[in-house]
């Protein structure tokens, strides 16, 4: 009598949608400050290029330094409660910027029960010049990047371990770069809502809706996740395809084994730790460049404000190109069940093709000079080469790393590729300021002024993936798994 199969149970993908728009979630509270700066909330405080900069480089290095410890938080509470605390804190962070024009005008003139138009109108009014009223309200904001911050430092660790948790390895890159996307989502998103909520209802409202949307992620969270040896809607079938990896110690109990717990400091002792770190310190801030700079380089090139039709419908297709990722994530799946590759050999080579895409970066100036949608087209494929990149990054970690410090590594290069960030957003606010001042006298490669120091920028970040996977390739020439 023939055994009979029982079909499985898919519950994984569910789980996946949830990392979705969490990530989503997390992407469009960081576009919102993006898309409001320039042409709502400068004027109000008289901000310019380099206290966008200052802002958005202290996001960078407050999410660098917290990513080193999150990641270990996340494999000590675990998924769950980890993704919780860090979603409750910084959808916190979100809500707070709405109170940055309040608390500038009664920190400055003492008038606190005010409402948003109030605020604008009493800071409008006042004798005193706008130097103290540009300080206070950069470092006000500031402060609430600070907690975004520390909450969105948890996203990515506490994702890559339910990744890991819930999928084997040949299909972890296609996960993460489902998941993944909902960076592209969120962006693709936030321009069609963001800045007409800031253009009827003011930039404060905009800070208000999208940050009340973490909130109601979590009580689905709450509600739905349970690691799949506790969760009833995982059966057998589907358990042991997700544990299908020989290497895992797996039970006809389901108890999974995760390894032993390890330190920060022990995982830096490992070569594939630094592999992560320096391929993540190369490649995090072209991301953050083109999400943070965008909107503003439209506006300073194009004259389309992020509220203009032209201006939505730029960006948005810019990052609906960038969705093409999902593909790049299965590119490994298909190396391993087409060609026999090792899944980490599978990743490499998926990764080098998306390195060698990057070098088209060095055309969206030219391009740009034709169309600007030539040029949103050109900087939306080196986004979806970036998130293909990322997928595979992430993925790789699990491949090398045992279940219990998979969290952990992904903060540790979390935090490095923060830093990387930090440097690019940093140092572009202070070159495009400078170019600015400069005017025709600054120069670089047929270009003057700020287009000359966006030209900067674009060539850096064109080489920058394959210097990172020249240096990976190096340090981990095969698959090398973490004994412990």
């Amino acid at each position: 009598m023939p055994i009979k199969t029982i079909q499985s149970t898919n519950y994984r993908w569910v789980v996946c949608a949830m990392l979705c728009v969490a990530t989503m979630i997390n992407y469009m509270d960081r576009q919102v400050l993006s898309l409001t700066w320039k042409d709502f909330i400068a004027p109000q405080f008289a901000w310019d290029d380099a206290d966008y900069g200052e802002i958005t480089a202290i996001f960078s290095i407050t999410y660098a330094v917290c990513m080193l410890v999150a990641g270990k938080f996340v494999d000590w509470i675990g998924v769950k409660s980890g993704y919780t605390w860090a979603i409750a804190i910084w959808s916190f962070g979100a809500l707070m910027h709405a109170f940055c024009g309040i608390a500038t005008c009664g920190m400055l003139t003492g008038e606190w029960l005010v409402s948003f138009d109030g605020a604008r109108e009493t800071l409008h009014d006042t004798a005193m010049t706008m130097l103290p009223i540009t300080t206070l309200s950069v470092y006000l904001f500031m402060g609430c990047r600070l907690v975004l911050a520390l909450g969105q430092a948890g996203n990515f660790p506490a994702a890559i371990k339910a990744t890991v948790d819930y999928f084997p390895k040949k299909d972890r890159g296609f996960a993460t770069a489902i998941f993944n996307n909902g960076a592209s989502a969120g962006a693709l998103f936030a321009p069609l809502t963001i800045p007409t909520l800031a253009s009827h209802f003011g930039w404060e409202m905009a800070f208000i809706v999208v940050g009340s949307l973490g909130y109601i992620w979590m009580i689905v969270w709450l509600l739905m996740y349970k690691k799949p040896q506790l969760n009833r809607r995982v059966n057998q079938t589907e358990f042991a395809y997700i544990y299908q990896d020989e290497e895992e110690m797996l039970t006809s109990q389901r108890k999974v084994d995760e390894g032993p717990k390890m330190s920060i400091l022990k995982c830096l002792t490992y070569r594939q730790t630094w592999a992560f770190i320096f391929g993540k310190f190369m490649t995090d801030g072209v991301w953050w460049f083109f999400l943070f700079w965008t909107p503003a380089y439209l506006s300073d090139r194009y004259g389309y404000s992020s509220d203009s039709n032209m201006g939505m419908a730029l960006i948005f297709v810019l990052y609906l190109i960038t969705m093409l990722s999902i593909a790049g994530g299965y590119m490994p799946t298909y190396f391993v069940e087409r060609l026999g590759h090792q899944p980490y050999n599978a990743r490499m080579k998926a990764m080098f093709q998306f390195a060698c895409i990057q070098l088209i970066g060095f055309m969206a100036q030219p391009l740009g000079d034709m169309s600007p949608w030539l040029l949103v087209f050109v900087i939306g494929v080196l986004g979806a080469s970036h998130q293909s990149w990322s997928a595979n990054i992430f993925s790789m970690v699990g491949d090398l790393f045992p279940r219990s410090a998979v969290a952990t590594v992904t903060g540790i290069g979390g935090c490095a590729g923060g830093i990387g960030s930090y440097l690019i957003l940093m140092g572009s606010g202070v070159l495009l300021s400078y170019a600015e001042d400069m005017g025709d006298m600054f120069t670089f490669m047929s270009y003057s002024g700020k287009q000359a120091a966006y030209m900067i920028i674009f060539s850096i970040c064109s080489v920058a993936y394959l210097v990172g996977w020249i240096v990976m390739k190096l340090l981990i020439p095969k698959e090398l798994k973490v004994k412990v």
